[in-house]
């Protein structure tokens, strides 16, 4: 099983740059940063982790920004995003940041993508909250046919382009780590996806999760496709839900660190190592 560490990078925080070194230092596999472009001050879309929303959501920086500076950095750490809000991004310049960033890195993205839930975020980008997900399918197909295509077109209801040339071309074409757990989650993954990044709600495996993560597989196999990994986005820094996990056949656990300065971030990075190691599993 595979570890990283998820951590909202903001100009408040651990510079990106001295976090990317910490986490490959210790053996991690991948750092993954969120994003969010901006916070509409009127907040009536609720957050789902709680009441108040916490102060790094608005705070956040670019995302591919932050993990070019990220990638500048380090030599084997993967670079995961987490997630990127594609149905916020022109689909074009996407499939170039994408491939910019993978090309530069030596094939290092790992592109973890969600629905999003700040209804008015996505509308001040011109997205109808109501067709996000149909959206978001056109445009992860766009990108797709953009990186391996050397004369790419693309003719959707949302995404629209003739042929054209568009390269870097990506290392590889990167892990799509399809986000959420909702009723047509399992579809958008076997449609244009490549494994399941599901957010722990529950401390540990629980039964529901147990079954979902069975009923995956099952669904993989009847349309032809190999088992799909599995990342838990969120992981408790516990041993034993460590373990649990691995029984499971989960292939990666991400655990948060806080957003915050390096004083508390570092701390947080080795009290995740020495869980681990707890449960009798070693980083790198």
């Amino acid at each position: 099983m595979k570890f990283g560490i998820v951590m909202f990078a903001t100009d408040e925080t651990i510079a990106v740059t001295e976090l990317a070194r910490a986490v490959e230092e210790r053996g991690f596999e991948s750092l993954f940063l969120p994003e969010h472009s901006h916070i509409p001050v009127s907040r009536l879309t609720p957050w789902p982790g709680g009441a108040d929303l916490p102060r790094w959501y608005s705070r956040t920086l670019d995302l591919f920004v932050a993990l070019g500076a990220a990638a500048a950095v380090t030599t084997r750490l993967q670079l995961g995003t987490g997630v990127c809000l594609v149905m916020q991004r022109d689909p074009i310049q996407l499939a170039k940041e994408v491939a910019t960033l993978d090309h530069l890195s030596g094939g290092r993205v790992l592109l973890g993508i969600g629905g999003g839930w700040n209804r008015e975020e996505m509308a001040d980008h011109g997205t109808d909250p109501r067709t996000r997900w149909r959206v978001l399918r056109e445009r992860v197909l766009a990108c797709k046919a953009i990186w391996t295509q050397d004369e790419a077109s693309f003719h959707g209801e949302f995404v629209d382009f003739e042929p054209m040339w568009a390269w870097p071309k990506p290392k590889r074409v990167p892990p799509i780590l399809v986000g959420g757990d909702g009723a047509g989650t399992f579809d958008r993954l076997l449609e244009y996806g490549d494994e399941w990044m599901p957010i722990n709600r529950s401390g540990g495996t629980s039964e529901r999760f147990a079954a979902r993560f069975a009923e995956l597989q099952e669904l993989a196999v009847t349309r032809g496709r190999p088992p799909v990994p599995v990342t838990v986005f969120g992981a408790p820094v516990k041993a034993a839900a460590v373990t649990e996990y691995q029984e499971l056949g989960v292939d990666r656990c991400l655990f948060f660190v806080p957003a915050a300065e390096a004083s508390r971030v570092l701390p947080a990075l080795d009290g995740v190592v020495a869980v681990v190691e707890e449960a009798g599993l070693q980083l790198g």
